[in-house]
């Protein structure tokens, strides 16, 4: 997830997320950070001045990534159906293939840890923008009902955001046949 970045922001982001995720954000400090990633506190000043620019940018390139991820050969000459069962296809992979990038950004979405900018920036560079863009289509070619296209984009993602929440704590499977299902309900919950 953080290959666009430098040996030392790699190493520093990827340890972070792991004591997010084990010990919670107030146990994260930038001591252990340093410890656990073997990186000294004053390399890890130079690329960041704080935990707090950290956890921003954790955030960014976990949400980046996944838009990445999400929208990588959506192909606008395709039918909405194909791009919609696609593009949903893939926030399943991704947030299972990634689980603590999606267990870090279930639970700091709307934390005031996260800055307004960067969380504008994510929405919009992630995958939510683009999926509301698709959604707008479907609407205009009266394939769904009127609504506001982010909130119908939203709605989906809190259902399948709970079933793999549910699967990651082992209350069930998501097979790949669970998963089709999943996505054709959230297609017939808002078509015509």
């Amino acid at each position: 997830m953080f290959e666009k970045y430098n040996k030392v922001q790699q190493a520093v982001l990827e340890t972070t997320l792991r004591i997010i995720i084990e010990k919670e954000l107030q146990a994260t400090s930038m001591a252990l950070i340093a410890k656990e990633s073997g990186v000294s506190t004053g390399s890890i000043y130079h690329y960041f001045s704080s935990k707090e620019e950290i956890i921003n940018e954790l955030y960014r390139a976990i949400v980046l990534y996944n838009g990445e991820y999400v929208t990588r050969g959506m192909d606008a000459k395709e039918p909405i159906r194909t791009r919609f069962n696609r593009a949903w296809e893939k926030v399943f992979q991704v947030s299972l293939t990634h689980p603590e990038g999606f267990q870090f950004i279930e639970q700091y979405s709307f934390s005031p840890y996260i800055n307004d900018a960067v969380k504008r920036e994510s929405y919009d560079g992630g995958w939510c923008k683009p999926m509301a863009a698709l959604y707008a289509k479907a609407i205009e070619y009266q394939l769904f009902i009127e609504q506001e296209p982010a909130m119908m984009v939203q709605m989906h993602y809190g259902t399948m955001a709970y079933l793999v929440k549910g699967h990651l704590q082992k209350h069930f499977t998501l097979t790949d046949e669970v998963i089709e299902t999943v996505i054709n309900s959230c297609w017939k919950s808002v078509a015509k």
